[in-house]
């Protein structure tokens, strides 16, 4: 099969994923996924790709991500892992595609305009 590499992304998060048969093993970062993702949401999110497929223990996942938070790591990660299993099998788009695993999310913070003190945020008026 080779390796596959497939990115993800999620706000500023982005998540390259090496896709390569073996034991079910996933680093990210260089360390284990569970000490990477402390908490169990996180995790499953990980995973999810994975359970929906039935691939949680056919293949190791070597992952660098960066940007972003927790959260958005992770999802950016479920996403790349989510191509991934497309790209293995063509059948395994009928499963992740109606989850929305396969979409990108476009929701991005808005920037800070100027002469204001946020996106929408102004300054307090004073009218006298």
């Amino acid at each position: 099969m080779g390796v596959i590499h497939k990115i993800g992304r999620r706000k500023t998060a982005v998540a390259r994923v090496y896709v390569s048969e073996g034991t079910g093993q996933i680093t990210v970062n260089k360390k284990e996924f569970t000490t990477y993702f402390p908490t169990a949401t996180l995790q499953y999110k990980v995973l999810q790709p994975l359970t929906l497929t039935d691939n949680v223990e056919n293949f190791d996942i070597k992952v660098n991500v960066y940007g972003g938070g927790s959260t958005g790591q992770a999802e950016a990660v479920r996403m790349a892992i989510a191509r991934a299993m497309c790209e293995i099998e063509v059948e395994h788009r009928s499963v992740l595609k109606p989850e929305g695993l396969l979409t990108r999310d476009p929701r991005m913070v808005e920037r800070k305009k100027f002469g204001q003190k946020g996106a929408r945020k102004r300054f307090q008026f004073s009218k006298r």
